[in-house]
C-alpha cells in the first residue's frame, strides 16, 4: 500500500506507527498486515456516509485486540489506552481472550490497576478497576456472553 501524508496529523502518524517515509516525510509504503484506525477510519465512515458502501462485514468474532502491557506497571498506574504510553493492543482469537479474561484495547483507557503487570504481558478484567455500569463495558460484556 502507498500512503501520502498531506497534513501534519498523518505526517506523524506516520513516526508514531513507525512507518519509513521518503526523505520529505510525506509519502511511504507498507505491506499492511493490520490495521491503522488512525488513518482508515475516516476513509470507511465516508465510504458508508457518502456512497453507502460497507468496507467490511464480519461472519462472526473471531478475533480480539487485547491490551498489552509495554512496560512494567506498579499497581495504581492508570492505562491510557491506544496510542498512549502504556498499553498497545494485540491481536488474540477471539475465544482465548475470552477465556484468559483479557481486557480488550477500547476499554484500557483510564483504568487502574490493581496489581503489577509485567512487559509484553496481556492485562485482563481482573487486572484493572473499572466501571461496571459504564455502557461500553455493559456492551462488550454482553458481546462476550453471546458470541463467544
Amino acid at each position: 500500500m502507498t500512503l501520502a501524508g498531506d497534513s501534519d496529523y498523518v505526517r506523524r502518524c506516520f513516526k508514531e506507527y513507525g512507518l519509513v517515509t521518503d526523505p520529505s516525510g510525506n509519502y511511504s509504503a507498507m505491506y499492511k498486515p493490520y490495521h491503522l484506525i488512525g488513518l482508515e477510519l475516516g476513509i470507511s465512515v465516508a465510504s458508508v456516509g457518502l456512497r453507502r458502501e460497507p468496507t467490511g462485514s464480519p461472519a462472526g468474532w473471531h478475533g480480539d485486540v487485547v491490551a498489552t502491557a509495554k512496560r512494567d506497571m506498579a499497581a495504581g498506574q492508570e492505562l491510557d489506552g491506544e496510542g498512549g504510553y502504556t498499553v498497545y493492543g494485540r491481536l488474540m482469537p477471539a475465544r482465548d481472550s475470552v477465556a484468559d479474561g483479557c481486557l480488550p484495547l477500547g476499554l484500557a483507557h483510564n483504568v487502574r490497576l490493581k496489581h503489577p503487570v509485567r512487559q509484553s504481558q496481556p492485562i485482563r478484567w481482573s487486572d484493572v478497576e473499572y466501571d461496571e455500569r459504564s455502557p461500553a463495558v455493559q456492551f462488550r460484556r454482553l458481546m462476550e456472553q453471546t458470541f463467544a
